[in-house]
């Protein structure tokens, strides 16, 4: 006999789970997803030179389809298997050439770079040293890794050094990762003293510079490129698409497709996405003008806050990152939804995502927004908060 289908169906879900988001909610932390207004003014999207939405970007897009006589749409496979084709190949040869860089290898997204990169490199007699604020991505790498790992205080060098000089001579290889630019602060890492401090002591260093391309520097590092073991730049930001992609040494290279698991076990980025990527770096070799447009907004973002009495309240940043502290998730998502309501998409930043009494406001500033959106924005937060 057929059994009767249920009248009122009811999908299972564990008590434990259902626990944790009593919990967040609670908090007033529980996230959903919303999509973004397109009438809102956009102070929060990492899009920091228009990419995404840039014209000269897709035309340059569609001449490199059309100059690679592929006719498939998804990339089939894995790289080690049937996702390996032309344009990917020739678009790694010109990342190392773009970044004076030996090897590129291309990855999904910058979380996916991050967790092969360092899952795979730290042995069970290595150490892994990062800083505290470091992204989520880096933190799960390093936690799938065999090796030993510890913080050092956010952009301390004292700190650093006092740990590079405890351990080494107990571990067979020491790695340092920074970010070149923190993405919930805003704030740079001084990038030079900690590639001399890891040469001093041996040490590997490994820099993330999601955020800084297209916003603080335009090709990040080259001159140092040969003393960084690796560096991860993401083509989710300033080329305003999706990838990314590790920077290094032939060997590394090597090592990746054959170590990195989010490199070998999943599927390669589509034609589609390699020539938006590569569209994306061919448009800013040769204009510069988005970036300069940036790097004045930042500067007059920035003397705004003097004016509107609101120094105190923002994290020192000269990156396209700027974060205002304010403290308590009911609080900031109040006032981010009262800034919202005026027309500017500024979205708030909770805890657990920063530490508790951290919570903040995070601005992500664009070549596109205008002086006056920026000024208003900022005369409205004042009123709010002073």
């Amino acid at each position: 006999m057929m059994k009767k289908p249920n009248q009122n169906p009811k999908f299972i879900f564990p008590d434990s789970l259902k626990q944790k988001l009593t919990q967040r909610l609670e908090e007033g932390a529980l996230r959903s997803l919303k999509r973004p207004s397109p009438e809102l003014i956009d102070f929060s999207s990492n899009d920091y030179l228009g990419f995404s939405k840039n014209k000269f970007v897709s035309d340059f897009a569609l001449e490199k389809l059309n100059a690679y006589s592929n006719k498939l749409h998804g990339a089939t496979g894995s790289r080690l298997l049937t996702g390996n084709y032309d344009m990917i190949e020739d678009f790694e040869s010109f990342l190392s050439q773009y970044y004076d860089s030996e090897a590129s290898t291309v990855f999904n997204s910058g979380y996916d770079a991050n967790l092969g990169l360092l899952s795979s490199v730290g042995q069970r007699q290595d150490l892994i040293l990062y800083d505290e604020l470091c992204h989520a991505s880096i933190r799960d790498g390093i936690a799938l890794s065999k090796a030993k790992s510890y913080k050092f205080q956010h952009n301390n060098l004292k700190d650093l050094e006092d740990k590079l000089a405890k351990f080494q001579n107990q571990f067979d290889t020491i790695y340092v990762i920074t970010e070149h630019v923190f993405s919930m602060d805003g704030d740079s890492a001084d990038v030079e003293k900690f590639v001399d401090l890891c040469d001093q002591y041996a040490a590997y260093f490994i820099l993330d510079e999601a955020h800084s391309i297209g916003t603080i520097s335009k090709k990040g590092l080259v001159s140092y490129s040969q003393e960084i073991f690796a560096r991860i730049i993401t083509f989710g930001k300033s080329f305003g698409s999706h990838g990314a992609v590790i920077l290094g040494s032939n060997d590394l290279k090597a090592y990746l497709v054959n170590y990195a698991k989010s490199f070998i076990y999943t599927t390669a980025p589509s034609v589609e996405t390699t020539a938006r990527n590569w569209a994306g770096h061919l448009y800013f070799e040769s204009n510069f003008q988005d970036f300069d447009a940036l790097r004045q907004n930042i500067d007059y973002f920035r003397d705004q806050l003097g004016l509107n009495n609101l120094t105190g309240f923002f994290i020192d940043s000269q990156s396209a990152i700027q974060s205002c502290v304010i403290g308590g998730n009911e609080k900031v998502k109040s006032i981010s939804k009262q800034l919202q309501q005026e027309g500017y998409d500024v979205r708030p930043i909770l805890s657990p995502t920063v530490p508790k009494g951290k919570e903040r406001l995070r601005f992500c500033l664009h070549s596109f927004n205008t002086k006056q959106e920026i000024s208003k924005a900022l005369i409205k937060l004042s009123e709010l908060i002073n």
